[in-house]
């Protein structure tokens, strides 16, 4: 028997690592494909029927997922399964089901069909992103609903019982809560982008990942053989023995880099000039920070706390945001956690708060600006982040800060915050530092101004770019634009640090330049002192951190300062490096 042809398919790499092994082709039912959609009934009796079994079936296999997840992955992932219980028992979703087999006479499957698109069609027409994307979870749900009224028997991911690459047209927050993290080599998919939750997930979970690879994903056969590089894009389709060996020699090395950077969990981040840096991780939920001292981090530099309200179907409570920051205070033991207060808005929004569409929303009512509209929103997270203060040494840090009057509004909210707990009696922290993101120009430029009023400063990259240069990070159009090395944002970086040590203040990065090699002698060089990323990049870069002399870093960038262009800049740091 002839082996078959091996194939090359090109994709994203979006979250870096070499895998081998079997595919694992995730087949979720197909509304649109497996079923007739159009159907009349002359029993509308058994239909009703069969569409609350159906239901039924539904919500008890999605409240074992719950329980699963709950032991695993924590509440806040656990929500995000909850919420599709919630929308089976939605006024707006289930009850116009039962109208139409009722009224109509149509069949469940049609029934179910109508009404998922009629409901996903109204979020898909949304201006605001965020909201577009709810469609896919009303599809989800619609999908799974499905499933079980036909008893539809695909490849599940809940049946995966051995270490596979999973290759799926995309994976939605309900499917990712289901994996088992051990038997998951990585994931190829036929859609995403470098911020897609996939690929987000990948690189929290240190989990190879390629995107984006489009029709040739259908060539790909559940239990096909896979070459996957999350580095390069790749992924190799029935490799022959040769192309395997190349790949286990690849994998071989990347075990081995990976058990000789252990050792720099335990190690400080100092160069060999004896410049210490504090590095920290970047998390969105208490399990996150579980395990973190272990994998070399020294405190958590930034804690996304828009994950915790966007896992609610309504607004948590005091009392929900108090436990999930008091747990982070515990896992942390002692050392420092700056909580972010809550930055929605932009790309991310939540339903219940019912917020105005806008034409520009990265320019508009988001952060901050919203935090300080709908004072209860703030005033109720700050009394939950005081309370916790008192299981561990907290910070807080406000987003979107533009100017010195939002600075001080937000200031003001703190304080009335703690004085409402003092005297309600309650135990906190005798004080706590408070500092702003910097990721607006006008931030930047006023530096020496803040650094007289706060704490400290942290610079969020992502968004610093993409305000400096006007260029959407999510638009692929104009993506080549988007570079943290372009020679105007290195000059506010370099702004807003001198500002802070002429203040005694310190200065973190909480964005993705932060967890790149590349940037560490210019960042170095700049005098960054703390510096926060994804949990997986921390060993690398303390590393790359411990080979370096701050001196030869000081020079060097006194000459990137004076060079003109992102390709320049790359090419200076990446010469740095290799001498």
């Amino acid at each position: 028997m002839t082996q078959t042809a091996e194939k090359h398919i090109q994709g994203l790499g979006v979250s870096e690592g070499v895998r081998i092994g079997k595919a694992f082709v995730y087949s979720p039912f197909r509304l649109s494909s497996e079923t007739d959609m159009e159907k009349k009934t002359d029993h509308p009796e058994q239909e009703l029927e069969r569409l609350q079994t159906a239901k039924e079936r539904c919500i008890a296999e999605l409240d074992a997922l719950i329980i699963r997840a709950q032991e695993t992955l924590g509440e806040e992932k656990a929500a995000i399964l909850k919420g599709q219980v919630s929308f089976l028992n939605d006024p707006s979703f289930y009850p116009p089901m039962q109208k139409l087999i009722q009224n109509d006479s149509w069949s469940a499957e049609t029934a179910i069909h109508r009404t998922v698109n009629q409901v996903a069609g109204l979020f898909e027409s949304m201006a605001n992103e965020y909201m577009r994307e709810r469609a896919a979870d009303v599809r989800d749900v619609g999908s799974r609903l499905m499933a079980q009224l036909v008893s539809h028997q695909g490849n599940r991911l809940s049946d995966i019982n051995e270490q596979v690459i999973i290759v799926a047209d995309d994976l939605s927050p309900s499917d990712t809560v289901q994996l088992d993290k051990q038997l998951v080599l990585g994931f190829v998919t036929r859609i995403g982008g470098k911020t897609s939750h996939t690929a987000i997930l990948a690189n929290s979970l240190g989990i190879a990942a390629v995107l984006g690879i489009g029709d040739a994903l259908d060539q790909i056969a559940h239990g096909n053989e896979l070459v996957l590089d999350g580095s390069t894009g790749e992924v190799i389709m029935n490799p022959d023995q040769a192309t395997i060996d190349v790949y286990l020699e690849k994998l071989q090395a990347e075990e081995a880099e990976r058990e000789r950077l252990l050792v720099y969990a335990d190690r400080a981040a100092v160069t060999t000039d004896g410049f210490t840096v504090e590095i920290a991780a970047n998390i969105g939920t208490p399990e996150e920070a579980e395990g973190l001292p272990g994998k070399g981090a020294e405190a958590v530099g930034l804690y996304r706390t828009e994950f915790l309200f966007m896992s609610q179907l309504e607004m948590p409570s005091e009392q929900t945001q108090y436990e999930a920051y008091r747990k982070t205070a515990e896992a942390m033991s002692g050392r420092p956690v700056i909580i972010r207060t809550l930055d929605i808005g932009g790309d991310k929004e939540l339903p219940y708060l019912d917020l105005p569409e806008e034409m520009n929303p990265f320019l508009g009512y988001r952060a901050i600006r919203l935090c300080l509209d709908r004072r209860e929103l703030l005033l109720t997270q700050l009394r939950a982040i005081l309370r916790a203060s008192a299981h561990g040494p907290l910070k807080i840090m406000f987003p979107m800060i533009s100017g010195l009057e939002e600075w001080r509004q937000a200031k003001g909210m703190y304080e009335e915050a703690r004085k409402q707990l003092t005297d309600e009696g309650v135990s906190m922290a005798d004080k706590i530092e408070l500092g702003i993101m910097i990721e607006i120009p006008s931030a930047a430029l006023m530096a020496d101004r803040f650094a007289k009023e706060v704490d400290f400063f942290s610079i969020g990259t992502n968004d610093l770019v993409q305000y400096t240069v006007a260029v959407d990070r999510m638009n692929e159009k104009v993506s080549y634009l988007y570079d943290y090395f372009h020679p105007a944002v290195i000059q506010l970086i370099k702004q807003v640090i001198d500002a802070s040590n002429r203040h005694g203040k310190w200065t973190g990065m909480c964005g993705s330049m932060a967890g790149d090699p590349l940037a560490a002698p210019l960042l170095l060089g700049l005098g960054l002192h703390e510096w926060s990323m994804s949990p997986t990049a921390i060993q690398k870069v303390k590393q790359t951190i411990t080979t370096l002399d701050r001196s030869a870093c000081i020079a060097l960038t006194g000459q990137i300062l004076e060079l003109d262009t992102p390709a320049e800049i790359r090419q200076a740091l990446a010469d740095f490096l290799n001498e």
